[in-house]
This record gives structure tokens, sequence and C-alpha cells, in this order.
């Protein structure tokens, strides 16, 4: 899995959706979502509707990227 590079995280928007979080961690999809449905996934990820959303802030902090 590739992750992303610096200028592309601080592109995201406010929200994002599993799966890119889960490429800005270098983590596959599949992995992604078994970590979520253990509540083990390593920043908030809010359920909604029958998607999963990530805010980006919580994300950029975890990879030490200041905005």
């Amino acid at each position: 899995m590739v992750g992303m590079r610096r200028t592309e995280l601080l592109e995201l928007p406010v929200v994002i959706d599993l799966v890119t979080a889960a490429r800005a961690l270098g983590i596959g999809r599949t992995r992604a979502f078994e970590l979520v449905r253990r509540d083990e996934f390593p920043v908030p990820a809010i359920r909604v509707g029958s998607t999963w959303r990530v805010p980006t802030a919580p994300l950029l902090a975890l990879l030490g990227i200041a905005t």
C-alpha cells in the first residue's frame, strides 16, 4: 500500500472517507475496516449511514503534520 505525500495530505478536505485515511496511514482498505470494527483505528472514525468518515485534523496530528 502506497502512502500519501505531504502535499497531498495538506490538500485533504476537513473530513475524508476511511479508505483515504487508510491510504494516508499506509495501510490497506481491509485492514482499516478491521481496525474500525474493533474500535482500534488510530484516529476517530465516525459512522455516517453506511460509510465511515475520518476528521482530517487528528489524522494530520498523528502523522506529525502541522496545518
